[in-house]
Formats: structure tokens, sequence, C-alpha cells
């Protein structure tokens, strides 16, 4: 059973070891390693980027964007001018790439990135783990296209798949169904606000003002509503 606490990424006490570098939730990394054998099967070598994300660690990343310290891009991949950015705007130009800390999948235990590892070491170049890399004639492409085929017989979908004026697209994002439907059923915005309250997250007011309508915007990527 997740707690409140494992959602929000304060308590990882729900997720088990993949290797020395990344955690997923025991029946997320069950189904992983089932659906990562058939895929080596069929000449697919999927390995995991990103596994579970604790909230200090998303607010890490956060604080870095919304400070200017890490580039800020627009939905098209293009570099965007921190300095002319309004609070609001900085806020979704963040959103789009990067989730807010406490209401990212990643805290779950059911959420991973993914990359087909043999292909990319084989081609020799820089991986980046960027759209145009699944996409056709991508290092990843054919992973891209055994995902679609076959993710669903081991629970996974892929959340981010497509924009809805959400988050980007995200064709290496995997998310365990059985257990991530569960969450979002019963995740506490209230709690999730009284944790964000307590941070130091910057734009805390604008964020917290706004938080249901982004939970649903970006975390659900249901787009604008």
């Amino acid at each position: 059973m997740i707690t409140s606490a494992n959602c929000l990424g304060i308590d990882d006490s729900h997720i088990v070891p993949v290797d020395e570098k990344v955690g997923l939730a025991q029946e997320t990394k069950d189904s992983f390693c089932a659906m990562q054998q058939a895929a080596f099967q069929d000449g697919i070598d999927i390995q995991i980027v990103s596994g579970y994300r604790s909230f200090d660690r998303q607010l890490a990343i956060w604080q870095a964007k919304w400070e200017g310290e890490r580039p800020l891009y627009s939905l098209d991949n293009q570099p965007l001018d921190y300095a002319i950015l309004s609070e609001l705007e900085r806020l979704h130009s963040i959103l789009i790439w990067s989730a807010l800390p406490g209401a990212s999948r990643h805290h779950w235990g059911t959420d991973l990135d993914v990359y087909d590892k043999k292909s990319v070491e084989s081609s020799g170049e820089k991986f980046q783990l960027i759209t145009p890399e699944y996409e056709e004639n991508g290092v990843c492409f054919e992973l891209n296209c055994w995902l679609s085929e076959n993710a669903n017989r081991f629970g996974f979908t892929r959340p981010y798949a497509h924009y809805s004026g959400g988050v980007a697209p995200e064709p290496w994002h995997l998310s365990y169904q059985p257990i991530a439907e569960q969450v979002v059923q019963n995740l506490s915005l209230d709690a999730l606000a009284v944790q964000l309250q307590k941070s130091d997250i910057g734009g805390k007011e604008l964020i917290l003002n706004l938080l249901e309508s982004l939970f649903v915007r970006y975390t659900l990527n249901q787009g604008k509503n």
C-alpha cells in the first residue's frame, strides 16, 4: 500500500533497487524485468534512464530552473530568455519539461524513463533523451515501436505520449498503470499543498493558487481546463 508520504516523494519505503542507481516499487520492477526480457528476445535492449525521484531531488531541479541556473525551453525546444519571463510564464515553461515537486509521477515508484542501450551505444552518438531520438531514423525508434505494440501487455502505459496542452511529448516515459491509477484516485491535493507550503520552492504563492489546475494539466496531462 503506497502512503501519502510515498506519493509525495518524502518517504521511499515503497522503493526497491533495480540497480545501484535506479529504484522502483516492487510490482513495477517485476513487470519491468519481465518486459525487458521479452524485448531482449526481440533484439531491443530496454534500460532505465530514471526511476524513483524524491521530493528533494525534484525540488533541486525546480529551483535551478526557477532561479535561471538551468536553461528553460519552449515546447519546440527553443531556448527562452529567462530575464523577460513573468513568474507565470516561468512556471509553465518549467512544467512543460519538469514536474512539480510532490506532484511528479516519478515519486510513486510506478514511472520510469527508458532507452535502447544497445542501439545508442552502437550508434556512437551522444544520447540526449529527446523526442527526435524516438522518432523515425532515431536511435530509439525501434524501441518506441516495440513499446507501442507490447508495453500494455506488461501493465505499462505512456501518459506523456502526446502533447495535449500539458507536458511535452515523452515517448520514453512509462507508467505502471495498476499502481499509478490507484495513486491518482487517492492522492490528496491538500497533503500536496501542505508539503509545498513547508518547502522553500520558488513561486510558492502562485503554485498554491493554481495547484489543482496544475495537477490536472501536467501530472495527469489532461491539458488546459
